[in-house]
């Protein structure tokens, strides 16, 4: 190695050295600032003795030189319910942090609320400390915190009725046994762990109000929980189940919203299921197995492959149903409403299908397909539908095929009509039908419904 390639490989390493104990030197001067990427941390609902997720912000050191925290922590210290972990070190209170100069650490802060006696939702606060050149920086932080009951792979075997003081929050599963009912107050707010199921071999009764809606969600409270598919798995409903009732509620954020595994055991359905929200479902709405469902006044939408998938035959009463197939949030193939009477060559039976006043809508080509593979009979009756299809013999008996029903705003999760929407007053007059005075009269809203009426579950009058 030559005399000049030497010297100048001793300036480079000079010189890294030189920017390295830049970098490392500290300053204190009392006027050297510190910058944050929030000025509080906010938490949403956080259920007693559930943990909360994490939320970050970053402090900023825009000067030369480095910045050496002399301490930070949990102004509550040990017994706070806030917990802080700055750049990847979990503390109560930490010493002699250091900040390089134009650089940053990162600070995630978690809450878990102790249970109290409290029945509302209550304010836990508290503040992240910060000391350096002399001066104190303060982070408040603040959390809603609510009491919940909580149930652990329970077995319900007596009639039994929840009301809505507190919320419940189901680990593992909840079953109602044979010959139990589970009667469940307006306004309740039924909350799943993840991966958590509602299992139902007797009755369920879950009657809401227009005004006092029952909640079926995830426990996740955390905004951006608040629309996320597959945080629990859905309500099943077992052969043994009988004469339950879904009236006024909303089932989101499932794997399966629904499961109906078999026929009614008398001449009531299996399930009735009314003026219902069921959304952001990782692979189905409702899954029907060989059942009996009537369905009136609900909304069905974006839901990972299909909003009903009915197969092996069975009675299913639709009417008044809003079915908007947009799927914003997964990637479907499969059409929103599929009937089928098959489910294998051993597995079949009649598929007695009635579909009234409904709009069956969304991003593909073919949202309906009924399916008649076996030599059951069935017996499909379809009138008066707003109907996505290729198929032209469903461009009969009332049925509107292929015009867009004009959705106000179906990506916000609005299905109401448009004034001018080809579904308004389309609808058949269902006077008749045996459960218009309790369930069709009126609209998922409340609104009365005048014949003929709009399709879907929302009325425009």
């Amino acid at each position: 190695m030559n005399r000049i390639t030497l010297l100048f490989l001793l300036a480079i390493v000079t010189m890294s050295f030189a920017a390295c104990n830049k970098d490392e030197e500290i300053t204190f001067d009392p006027n050297a600032k510190l910058s944050f990427s929030t000025d509080s941390v906010l938490f949403d609902t956080v259920f007693t003795s559930v943990g909360s997720t994490v939320r970050r912000f970053k402090i900023f050191n825009y000067n030369e030189k480095a910045i050496n925290l002399d301490e930070i922590k949990i102004g509550g210290g040990a017994n706070s319910s806030f917990f802080i972990n700055v750049n990847g070190r979990p503390m109560v209170d930490g010493k002699n942090v250091k900040i390089d100069g134009k650089d940053s650490i990162n600070v995630l802060v978690r809450v878990n609320i102790n249970p109290t006696l409290e029945n509302q939702p209550f304010i836990v606060e508290d503040s992240i400390m910060i000391f350096f050149n002399g001066k104190r920086e303060k982070i408040p932080l603040m959390a809603y915190g609510q009491n919940a009951i909580f149930i652990n792979n329970t077995t319900i075997n007596t009639n039994t009725t929840w009301d809505s003081k507190l919320p419940y929050i189901v680990y593992n599963s909840v079953t109602v046994a044979e010959q139990a009912n589970l009667n469940i107050s307006p306004g309740v707010r039924v909350l799943f762990h993840n991966g958590s199921t509602m299992n139902i071999k007797g009755t369920l009764n879950a009657v809401g109000t227009k005004r006092d809606t029952i909640l079926f969600a995830s426990d996740r409270m955390e905004r951006i929980y608040e629309e996320e598919p597959g945080q629990w798995n859905g309500i099943h409903f077992y052969g043994s189940s009988k004469n339950s009732v879904i009236n006024h509620a909303t089932i989101k954020n499932g794997i399966a919203g629904i499961t109906v595994d078999s026929l009614s055991s008398n001449a009531n359905p299996k399930l009735l299921l009314a003026n219902t929200v069921v959304k952001n479902m990782q692979v189905v709405g409702l899954l029907g197995y060989h059942t009996d469902l009537a369905a009136y006044n609900n909304l069905f939408h974006n839901c990972g492959q299909y909003l009903i998938y009915g197969i092996g035959g069975g009675k299913y009463d639709l009417a008044q149903n809003t079915f908007g197939a947009y799927n914003y949030s997964f990637a479907r193939r499969t059409s929103a409403v599929h009937l089928s009477d098959f489910i294998s060559n051993t597995e079949f039976a009649p598929l007695v299908a009635t579909l009234t006043n409904n709009i069956i809508w969304g991003s593909l080509e073919d949202e309906l397909t009924i399916e008649k593979k076996s030599t059951a009979v069935s017996v499909i009756d379809l009138k008066n539908n707003l109907i996505k299809t290729t198929k032209t013999d469903f461009n009969t008996n009332g049925n509107v095929i292929n015009s867009d029903p004009l959705f106000i705003n179906p990506r916000q999760g609005n299905y109401q009509i448009a004034a001018n929407s080809p579904a308004k007053n389309k609808g058949l007059n269902l006077n008749s039908h045996p459960y218009f005075s309790v369930y069709l009269i009126k609209d998922i809203l409340g609104k009365e419904r005048l014949f003929p009426s709009e399709l879907g579950c929302y009325e425009n009058n």
